[in-house]
């Protein structure tokens, strides 16, 4: 039955032929900006000036700093957590338990890091090997998303989640068929959600400003700025990281390519764009301007939704989702330490736009088959979705 339901709900992304084009367009896209951030022009919409030979992206060095990198956050998981919290309540009436201990992972990380460097870790080399170690990280995703996809071949049906159980070997590889594959009490995808890439985003960032203080004397203000932001980022959600408990990607979208690549190569390659685009192309920031970003950033602390009733007041009473707006602002104050001369950073900013408003009906859905005439009553009181009076 559970098999003839999933079969039976509306195919995301365009089906099996809009999926198969995104197998190939996610990962392309991923190294035409690492390219373009690099390259003089940094355009956007131009096509790179080269294309990178098999030699200069296969790198054994590479993959085994990946493999070490993700041995290291595995073990970090492992270690005892301040917390264990229960998840929501799945098909079979049983709740899962989840160690809550990644902004420790993420202190013990920058510790190890600070050691590593104090020894000698050449740490300030690493964006001279992004392009091998985003091969050898997409390689991973492709061979790690096969192995679910079998793993999910002979789990039971209340395993498996509601969209990647369509029949379609490929629509079902790309959305992921297991819900919560699992090896033991080991969460591969609650593991990968915030860990690994997340993690390894601030890192690639800190081997940025390092190598910029290298050739130049000293970080600029702009990448000093970066850093600092998407930090906070980073480690709010990792201090909070109880709150992913309640998020689509962990009730309801199987663990398969789009959530295997997404966390563990498109953030960390995508999201440090800003400050790959500031080491090649610096740009001067005045204090003034600077301060006027961090106002912006400010506004960081829009509330996120993690109960179960309704709001209609503060945030929740203008639209109906205040923390994307929140993301999009946050976007925009990563983007602006960059100048306005590139469209290149501000990539991210157009991406999170389309993200969330695909999530956002995404979410809508969800929340009228949940909530019912609650859910239609809500929208009637507040008509917009995430800009006020906009959208």
């Amino acid at each position: 039955m559970a098999s003839r339901e999933a079969s039976q709900a509306p195919l995301e992304f365009g089906g099996p032929l809009g999926v198969t084009a995104m197998l190939i367009l996610l990962p392309a896209t991923m190294f035409h900006l690492l390219l373009a951030a690099r390259s003089g022009p940094a355009r956007l919409l131009a096509l790179p000036a080269y294309l990178p030979g098999l030699e200069e992206l296969w790198s054994p060095r590479a993959l085994l700093l990946l493999f070490i990198w993700l041995g290291l956050q595995v073990a970090l998981y492992l270690l005892p957590a301040r917390k264990v919290a229960e998840g929501l309540e799945l098909k079979d009436k049983s709740r899962l338990r989840y160690p809550i201990n990644g902004f420790q992972a993420l202190v013990l990380t920058a510790l190890l890091v600070g050691l590593g460097v104090s020894v000698g870790l050449p740490l300030g080399a690493l964006p001279g090997m992004l392009l091998p170690l985003a091969f050898a990280t997409t390689l991973t995703s492709f061979i790690f998303s096969l192995l679910l996809y079998a793993k999910a071949l002979v789990a039971p049906a209340s395993a498996l989640a509601p969209g990647g159980n369509s029949g379609n070997s490929v629509y079902d590889f790309f959305l992921g068929r297991e819900l919560n594959p699992r090896l033991g009490s080991f969460d591969f995808k609650y593991f990968c959600e915030l860990r690994p890439g997340l993690i390894g985003w601030v890192f690639i960032n800190l081997a940025l400003l390092m190598q910029e203080a290298e050739l130049r004397g000293s970080p600029s203000l702009a990448m000093w700025l970066v850093n600092g932001f998407q930090l906070l980022y980073v480690g709010d959600a990792l201090w909070y990281e109880e709150s992913v408990l309640t998020t689509m990607d962990i009730i309801h979208d199987g663990f398969g390519f789009m959530l295997v690549f997404g966390d563990l190569a498109w953030v960390p390659f995508t999201y440090s764009l800003q400050a790959q685009f500031l080491l090649y192309h610096p740009q001067p920031l005045g204090l003034p301007m600077a301060l006027l970003i961090c106002l912006i950033k400010g506004l960081e602390t829009i509330p996120t939704a993690t109960g179960r009733q309704l709001l209609v007041s503060g945030w929740w009473g203008m639209v109906r989702h205040p923390n994307y707006l929140g993301d999009l602002i946050m976007a925009l104050a990563w983007s602006l330490p960059c100048g306005l001369s590139h469209l290149l950073p501000y990539f991210y900013l157009l991406y999170f736009t389309a993200l969330l408003v695909h999530r956002e009906a995404r979410d809508e859905q969800q929340c009228l088959r949940k909530y019912g005439r609650a859910w239609q009553e809500y929208c009637k009181r507040v008509p917009y979705r995430i800009i006020p009076y906009v959208y």
